[in-house]
């Protein structure tokens, strides 16, 4: 049994968002959120809650009503560029450079104990 959760809009670049999802990519539910809680990235809290989300989903469903976090499994984690934010930041003699605030869409599916090849080999 598989759920998903998608966070949309995050203020965080895609680049450095998929750092953090590398990481916890695979892993099961509860190892990865104690992971995401050690790590010092902006990005982080936000794959988190996103997580938890989808297991709340997942939770939601007649399936898996009395399972806990430690059943579920990150099946597959997506993070893709959303829209960019564009400023102008004024410079020196009349110029103006561009500041580019990049967003990012986070998707997580979570199954229940299926254990996937990342976290097989200890990744």
């Amino acid at each position: 049994m598989e759920s998903r959760a998608i966070s949309r809009y995050n203020r965080v670049s895609a680049r450095k968002a998929r750092l953090v999802a590398d990481v916890v990519r695979g892993l099961p539910v509860e190892q990865a959120v104690h992971a995401l809680e050690l790590m010092p990235k902006k990005a982080a809290p936000i794959i988190q809650k996103t997580i938890l989300a989808a297991v709340a989903n997942a939770r939601q469903k007649d399936e898996a009503m009395g399972m806990s976090e430690a059943d579920f499994v990150i099946s597959e984690i997506i993070v893709e560029e959303g829209p960019t934010q564009k400023r102008i930041r004024a410079r020196a003699q009349g110029r103006a450079f561009r500041i580019r605030k990049r967003t990012s869409h986070i998707k997580v599916t979570v199954a229940a104990g299926v254990e996937t090849d990342n976290a097989a080999a200890g990744e």
